[in-house]
């Protein structure tokens, strides 16, 4: 028995290696690698910067708001004067075809002195619009990566189920073997023969889907790295590995600190307060300084009568103090201030359901991830287990004390084996990788 477990493994391992050999032509794309290619190209992740770009923008002109506004305007026009008058006294006056040219310009310069400190609401509000923004990129640098390791990790776990598939094939090609000598030795039935012909079929058959599903998880993991779906020529490692050490109380230690969901609805509700402070200063008055300097001249080539000059230019400049006092407006900044309120009202709310549902995740997460842990070790045990029970049932069926039914039974018993095996490694990395990205600790 013992020879003939050995040349079983052989062509089982022969299967497995002929399958790696086709795979080991193609280059194989790391984690790492795959999380770099989708930290520069993710489209999410870029959409989060433009926007994130936007608010340091609007933020680096947030000093401006201190300075005063200077605007200057600029005019000339021509006239063309045709004048006929004629007097009581029977006098007549034709001051036809004086033209004349008119040049006007002003700097008008306005410079807020008090707002009721909106400005600086105001500056500080952009300022925490900015760090929105860049909380905001964070949390999809994670959510993606997070992604990726689960998408990456899919097929690591697709292709064990190739490998697992391949052993499948070898033993069922040992079946047909098996049921063919005895049916042509006349000590089995040719039905026995048929249904593992069978059988033999249909695990090729799942062969070749898997294929076709490690293919397909590729172009979805090629889609989070942003690059052509069709770009699927190459391999993944073989193992996933996992981090069998998490503690729940490390975990819920710093998870307000670091969680970037609910830093970034901290966040919101600070922007909520300096709305509130904006609104506010619409009680005050606006008190500013004003200036201006305004130039005027007029040219004609003639003058219309003796008192009228042919040249004329003013040059006025002006400057003074206003101030702007809200007395009544409707009780529209009244409005205004209870609508900030109501919505910072609603930014704690939600803050505080983050909280919960972070912690409610974390908890479930750390429920899953144990859960996983222990369902693993049992079934590396029970593949053991299925392994010899295989070899076993063959053995029995060469030498004619069993049936096609128990061998049957057995691989089904061995690929259960391996389906719940792979399963529960990619889950428990699934857990693992939820666990870090909740903790905020996934980027470390």
């Amino acid at each position: 028995m013992k020879n003939y477990i050995a040349k079983f493994c052989l062509s089982v391992l022969c299967i497995i290696a002929a399958s790696s050999a086709a795979m080991a032509q193609r280059q194989v794309l790391t984690l790492e690698q795959a999380i770099d290619v989708a930290l520069k190209n993710n489209f999410d992740i870029r959409l989060a910067k433009n926007t994130a770009e936007l608010s340091a923008n609007d933020y680096a002109y947030a000093n401006f708001a201190f300075a005063p506004r200077l605007n200057a305007t600029v005019g000339t026009s021509w006239n063309n004067t045709a004048t006929k008058q004629e007097f009581a006294n029977g006098t007549k006056r034709d001051t036809s075809g004086i033209k004349g040219q008119n040049v006007n310009a002003s700097v008008n310069l306005n410079w807020t002195l008090f707002d009721g400190m909106k400005m600086f609401a105001t500056r500080n509000k952009l300022e925490a619009i900015k760090n929105l923004g860049e909380l905001a990129i964070k949390n999809q640098v994670q959510n993606t990566i997070a992604t990726v390791i689960g998408g990456y990790f899919n097929i690591v776990q697709e292709k064990q189920q190739l490998k697992a598939l391949a052993e499948q094939v070898s033993i069922s090609e040992e079946r047909v073997k098996l049921s063919d000598a005895k049916f042509q030795t006349g000590l089995g039935p040719k039905t026995d023969w048929l249904q593992s012909k069978v059988d033999l079929n249909a695990q090729k058959a799942l062969y070749l889907r898997q294929q076709t599903v490690i293919e397909q998880s590729k172009a979805l993991l090629n889609q989070l790295m942003a690059v052509p779906e069709t770009s699927t020529f190459y391999d993944v490692v073989d193992s996933i590995p996992l981090n069998a050490g998490l503690s729940l109380g490390e975990l819920q230690e710093h998870i307000s600190e670091n969680n970037t969901s609910i830093k970034l609805q901290q966040q919101n509700v600070a922007v909520s307060e300096l709305t509130i402070k904006e609104r506010r200063a619409d009680y005050f008055p606006i008190v500013s300084f004003n200036s201006a300097y305004n130039f005027n001249r007029n040219t004609s080539n003639a003058a219309s009568n003796n008192f009228s000059p042919k040249f004329n230019r003013n040059g006025v400049l002006n400057y003074g103090f206003t101030a702007s006092v809200p007395i009544f407006n409707g009780f529209n900044v009244r409005r205004q201030v209870k609508n900030a309120q109501l919505d910072m009202e609603y930014q704690s709310i939600s803050l505080d359901n983050i909280k919960s549902q972070v912690s409610l995740s974390l908890t479930n997460a750390f429920k899953d991830y144990q859960y996983y842990k222990q369902a693993l070790a049992l079934e590396e045990e029970n593949l053991e287990l299925a392994k010899e029970n295989m070899m076993v049932a063959l053995e029995r069926f060469k030498q004619g004390v069993s049936t096609t039914i128990e061998v049957k039974q057995a691989q089904q018993s061995l690929e259960d084996s391996y389906t719940r095996l792979i399963l529960a490694r990619y889950n428990t990395k699934l857990a693992e990788t939820e666990l870090r990205r909740l903790n905020g600790s996934i980027i470390n």
